[in-house]
C-alpha cells in the first residue's frame, strides 16, 4: 500500500551509496561488493496494454472520449450539447478488417487502409462534437466560479482530462494516416492508456517488436544490482555507457577496473573514454568486421573472461523477468514504471544479500 514518493524513496535508498558502503559492502567479515567489476545490459519492461494497431488506436480514442463526456454530463455540464456514441459503428469496421485480413487478396492491404480511414473520419466527427462539449462545460466552469459557487474538483479534471483526450486523439489520426501513406513516425504512440510506451524493436525470436520502456541493469560481484534506469523509447546502447560508469563512480565511490558489455555498446569512442577514466580491462567486443590486432585483443584470456561473467547477466535479467515482475509492468506512464523496476530490484537484491548471508 506504499504510494509512490515512498517506493521511490526506498528504492533509491536500497541503491544509495550509504547502504552500500555500510551494509552491502561488507556482510560479517566477508567483503560481497568491491566495485572493482561491472557489467550491463538492457531489455524491455512492457507495458501493459493490447496489440496497437491504428484501428485498435481509434477505437480507443472513441471510446475514451464518449466515456468521459458522459461523466462530465452526470456532473451537471453541457447537457444540451449532443456526441454521438459511434463505438457499435467503428466495431463494425474493426470487424471488416479481420474478414478482409483473413482474404487471399493481393489487394487486401488497401482494402484495410481505406477502412481505417473510415474509422479516422469518424472519429474526427467524435473531436468535433467532444470539442463542442469541452467549450460548453468550460464556459459554465467560468460562470460558476465568477458567482463564487463551489465547483467539485473531479468536475474541473474531468475536463481537463477531456482536453487531453482530444488532443490526444487528433494525433493518433495524424499518425494513421502518416502510417497510411508508409512515411517515418517519430515518437509512435502505442496506447491511448499509457501514452508513454514506445515500440522498441529488439529482434528476438519470440517478439521483433516489444512495446514499453528499456531498461539498463548494472551488476556487480555476486550478481547484486548496483544501479538501473528507465528510458522512454529506445535509445541506442552505445550512448548509455559513459553515464552508466558514472552512477557507478557515484554509488560506490570508486572506478571500476573491469567492464564487460556485449556488443551494442560498444565503439571506438567509448572505449576511449573508459581508459580515460581509468578502467583498466575494457570488454568490449567490436562490431562489424575487426582487424587482425583486434582479434588478437579479443582473443586474450582476461577478455574472454569478462565476457564470460558478462553472460551470466542475461540469467540475472532472466530472474527479474520471472520472478520479480521486469517482465510486465502493472503501472502506467514512466514514472511509475521506474517505480515499478525500483521495487522489482529492491527486491532482488534484498533476497540475492539474504542467500549470501546463509554462506
Amino acid at each position: 500500500n506504499l504510494n509512490y514518493f515512498t517506493c521511490n524513496k526506498l528504492t533509491k535508498h536500497m541503491l544509495g551509496s550509504y547502504i552500500f558502503k555500510k551494509t552491502v559492502l561488507t556482510m560479517g567479515s566477508t567483503l560481497i561488493i568491491r566495485g572493482r567489476k561491472l557489467q550491463m545490459d538492457t531489455t524491455v519492461i512492457e507495458a501493459n496494454i493490447h496489440h496497437p494497431t491504428d484501428a485498435s488506436l481509434l477505437a480507443d480514442c472513441q471510446k475514451t472520449i464518449t466515456r468521459t463526456v458522459k461523466k462530465i454530463k452526470e456532473q451537471g455540464f453541457s447537457l444540451r450539447t449532443k456526441l454521438q456514441d459511434r463505438k457499435r459503428s467503428i466495431k463494425k469496421n474493426i470487424l471488416r478488417i479481420t474478414k478482409v485480413l483473413n482474404k487471399r487478396s493481393d489487394q487486401k492491404h488497401e482494402q484495410v487502409r481505406g477502412i481505417t480511414e473510415t474509422i479516422a473520419r469518424k472519429v474526427e466527427d467524435t473531436i468535433v462534437e467532444g470539442r463542442k462539449v469541452l467549450q460548453n462545460a468550460k464556459q459554465k466552469l467560468w460562470r460558476l466560479k465568477r458567482e463564487g459557487q463551489t465547483v467539485k474538483q473531479h468536475s474541473e479534471k474531468l475536463i481537463d482530462k477531456l482536453a487531453d483526450q482530444l488532443q490526444l486523439a487528433q494525433t493518433i489520426i495524424d499518425q494513421s494516416r502518416k502510417a497510411s501513406a508508409k512515411e517515418k513516425i517519430k515518437d509512435r504512440i502505442v496506447s491511448v492508456f499509457d501514452k508513454d510506451a514506445r515500440p522498441i524493436r529488439r529482434g528476438k525470436a519470440k517478439a521483433n517488436t516489444e512495446f514499453g520502456h528499456k531498461v539498463l541493469i548494472q551488476e556487480v560481484e555476486n550478481k547484486i544490482i548496483s544501479n538501473y534506469d528507465v528510458y522512454q523509447g529506445n535509445p541506442s546502447d552505445d550512448t548509455l555507457l559513459e553515464k552508466a560508469v558514472d552512477r557507478h563512480e557515484q554509488t560506490l565511490g570508486k572506478t571500476p577496473k573491469e567492464v564487460a558489455t556485449d556488443r551494442g555498446f560498444s565503439s571506438k569512442d567509448n572505449e576511449q573514454k573508459l581508459k580515460d577514466k581509468g578502467v583498466k580491462r575494457i570488454s568490449l567486443p567490436f562490431k562489424g568486421k575487426k582487424s587482425a590486432a583486434r582479434k588478437i585483443h579479443e582473443k586474450q584470456p582476461w577478455f574472454k573472461r569478462l565476457q564470460r561473467w558478462r553472460a551470466g547477466g542475461e540469467a540475472t535479467i532472466s530472474v527479474l523477468k520471472r520472478k520479480y515482475g521486469l517482465g510486465r509492468s502493472l503501472v502506467r506512464g514512466t514514472p511509475g514504471t521506474k517505480c515499478w523496476v525500483g521495487n522489482a530490484i529492491f527486491a532482488y537484491n534484498l533476497t540475492r544479500l539474504a542467500r549470501l548471508s546463509m554462506k
